[in-house]
């Protein structure tokens, strides 16, 4: 059979409060067998005839080239007929605003198909059309866009079509950097013609690679949304998108080869203060005369420690020495009844050396008590000279049982002791004192990390060595001149930037405008000053994650302070208000995590409940340690594996019940998608899916697009009022009536 395709391209311009290179993923949609004259009115839509054709994209491979300020896009997807009948569809593709569309290029099964341009209006009645005909308000989210549309026919049983498409765009800048985004389908596109709701979820092998020729000006890429793997060789640098969150944001810090650079990336939903991402950008040229550091390894050699355990830190230790440089002193120190160490004092990180060392670690053994006060008093008692950097890192699986054992006291004995080092602390398992490993961490101007028996905990110790590498500036503060108050800003203690490393800080704003950002800190001894001017909006509601990561490492603030001070009714009621608002995990909403039949109001459902057994308290506390201290050091390497790590759990065990959208936590109640701030007093408009009514308010409200494409039963919350998606609904509003909605929200 001659198999056939046809294929129109139109364009639409892209609505200005998304992002100028957003791009997305295609979506395959069924054609009915028996196509039919649907009605416009109020009437619901009949649906169409089965086919009993299963259309699913197996396979979706992102590949972008930024050459100057040229990006480069290559999308290439499959999608294959897992029915028992001849399928076909429709292959629909959102294109960015600016896309140079005298490039683009369709491929279907390597044969490039042409098109013809067509009128916003025409684009839109397509797009209408087809949600209205398939009853699927997954596609709402892309009103709005620019769109390629191929017909492809037919799809024999088992055959997999491949679609190339290749278009280009400008990168824009976000303040010193330079973004690429792309924009994922939020769930992966199966196209069945016996479905007329949402369509189901499946698998789909994904990839997103940006690629560009290495340069002095361009730093190293970071992502607010995802975490990434960044592999340099011949001159050319790949940046390997982990995580499947449906946002992909890429930001490459661009700044001239001698200057610092301030960005900021807000995100202002004009009903309340905004919401601030800042990076600082160290220069690119590296000092002649790096810092040299002073690293002590301090690892608990107890009787608990046996086994695996034992084994995860010998490999640390062995991890530890190859990232020390041959300026670098290091000291390495064993306990357990009593604190051994490798050398008395420090010793230069010679190749001799650290061959020696790694036959230390070769040779402990696990046995005897845990003596945390003889450890932390042993590895902070030599002085580090000025002009080096004091960092220890410090790996316990247990609980003090000689010596002092009082948490407090022992957070007191590091914190008179400490002289300036940083320190940094590992846990290993749920025995661990988690206020004491947190509070020397904090008091210490480090991190805390948590680890389970079944993760690397040589790999955290490793990536945590490699980033404190030649301080560019110590004790950074930041403040903003003007018009503008910054607040809550996180991590809260001062902060240091060390060298091809950004510093990345969130934080609340007050006031909009033109404003003067300044960055102090010191640099061995010296008074250095950094500024820049930002704009901070009153509205913009791009950027929605910038929300999330804030309030993320919110609760991680707040957790710790609640642990080192005590319960606090007000710190509870924060805590629990963003984690219920974001879908953050915390002590008060660990159903994300725990168990996906938990409500957000702790109820149970059935009785899945009453066989669920908590936790021992010690294991819960634990699971909340890691959780808040991954939130925040979101902004550290290692960190950014182990969020990406809690993300997909909670998206995992809060299955279909739990859904996060642009700022908003919905629960799934009787079929009914609930935003989680709504309250039975907010004033409530209810409209019809699908209706005049329904596209009138994505239309004037963008924001709807991402909360209507969860469903036909949806309850959305704006600033003081409620908008709910059910078939009692209006079908029509009038436009003083959409006005004042449209003000209101």
């Amino acid at each position: 059979m001659r198999h056939v395709f046809l294929a129109s391209v139109c364009y639409i311009t892209l609505i200005a409060a998304l992002p100028h290179s957003l791009a997305a993923q295609g979506r395959i949609v069924p054609r009915p067998c028996a196509v039919r004259i649907l009605p416009v009115d109020d009437r619901a839509p009949a649906p169409a005839r089965d086919c009993q054709a299963n259309i699913a994209r197996s396979a979706s491979q992102v590949r972008v080239e930024l050459s100057d300020r040229v990006l480069q896009y290559e999308v290439d997807e499959r999608f294959i007929n897992r029915g028992g009948t001849i399928g076909e569809a429709d292959y629909l593709f959102p294109l960015p605003n600016g896309a140079a569309f005298q490039d683009l290029e369709l491929s279907i099964d390597g044969q490039l198909v042409s098109g013809e341009m067509m009128g916003a209006s025409e684009a839109r009645r397509i797009y209408e059309d087809i949600v209205r005909r398939q009853r699927d308000p997954a596609l709402v989210e892309w009103m709005g866009h620019g769109l390629v549309r191929a017909r492809i026919f037919p799809i024999n049983p088992g055959e997999t079509k491949r679609v190339v498409v290749r278009f280009q765009s400008v990168a824009p800048r976000e303040g010193d950097a330079l973004r690429v985004d792309y924009f994922r389908a939020a769930a992966p596109s199966v196209a069945r013609t016996d479905q007329t709701a949402n369509p189901r979820h499946d698998s789909t092998a994904s990839s997103f690679v940006l690629t560009y020729r290495q340069r002095a000006e361009l730093g190293t890429p970071y992502s607010p949304t995802h975490g990434l793997d960044v592999t340099d060789r011949d001159g050319r640098r790949s940046v390997t998108v982990r995580g499947d969150a449906k946002d992909v944001t890429i930001l490459i810090p661009a700044r001239k080869s001698a200057e610092a650079s301030i960005a900021m990336l807000p995100h202002a939903p004009g009903n309340e203060e905004g919401f601030a991402l800042i990076t600082v950008s160290p220069p690119a040229a590296r000092r002649a005369a790096p810092m040299p550091r002073d690293v002590t390894l301090v690892l608990d050699v107890s009787g608990s420690m046996s086994g695996r355990k034992m084994e995860q830190a010998r490999a640390a230790g062995r991890q530890l020495l190859e990232t020390l440089r041959p300026i670098d002193r290091f000291r390495l120190i064993d306990f357990s009844s009593d604190a051994h160490t490798f050398r008395d004092e420090f010793v230069p990180a010679s190749p001799e050396n650290r061959r020696a060392a790694a036959r230390y670690f070769d040779a402990l053994e696990a046995s005897g008590g845990t003596n945390i006060e003889g450890a932390l008093r042993e590895a902070l008692r030599t002085s580090t000279p000025t002009g080096r950097l004091s960092v220890v890192l410090f790996v316990t699986d247990g609980e003090a049982t000689i010596g002092e054992r009082s948490a407090d006291a022992l957070a007191a004995i590091a914190s008179s002791t400490r002289r300036g080092s940083r320190i940094f602390t590992f846990g290993l398992g749920a025995d661990v004192n988690v206020a004491l490993l947190e509070q020397l961490a904090l008091d210490g101007r480090g991190t805390s990390q948590f680890v389970r028996p079944d993760e690397s905990v040589e790999r955290m110790v490793g990536i945590v060595a490699e980033r404190l590498v030649d301080p560019v500036l110590t004790d950074v503060r930041i403040h903003v001149d003007g018009d503008v108050r910054l607040t809550r800003m996180l991590p809260a203690a001062p902060a240091d930037i060390f060298a091809d490393r950004d510093l990345v800080l969130f934080a609340r704003y007050s006031g909009h405008g033109t404003a003067r950002l300044t960055v102090e800190g010191n640099s061995r001894g010296e008074a250095v000053r950094w500024a820049s001017t930002v704009e901070f909006p009153e509205r913009e509601r791009a950027n929605p994650f910038v929300a999330r990561l804030w309030a993320t490492q919110r609760v991680g603030f707040l957790s710790a302070e609640k642990r080192r001070n005590g319960a606090n009714a007000e710190v509870d009621d924060e805590i629990r208000s963003l984690g219920e608002r974001y879908g953050i995990p915390t002590e008060f909403t660990s159903y994300l995590v725990v168990e996906p039949r938990v409500a957000l109001n702790g109820r149970a459902s059935g009785a899945a409940a009453s066989s669920m057994s908590p936790a021992p308290a010690r294991e819960q506390r634990f699971e909340a340690a890691k959780a808040a201290s991954a939130q925040r050091s979101v902004v550290s390497a290692v960190a950014v594996d182990s969020m990406a790590a809690v993300d997909r759990v909670a998206r995992d065990g809060a299955g279909s019940e739990i859904r996060r959208v642009d700022g908003h936590t919905f629960e799934l109640r009787d079929g009914v998608w609930v935003d989680s701030r709504y309250r039975a007093s907010l004033e409530r408009t209810v409209v019809r899916p699908f209706s005049p009514a329904y596209f009138a308010l994505v239309a004037e409200l963008p924001e709807l697009r991402s909360p209507f494409a969860l469903g036909a039963r949806v309850v959305v919350v704006g600033r003081a009022r409620a908008i709910e998606l059910a078939d009692t609904g209006v079908t029509t509003l009038s436009p003083s009536a959409l006005a004042a909605l449209t003000r209101s929200w």
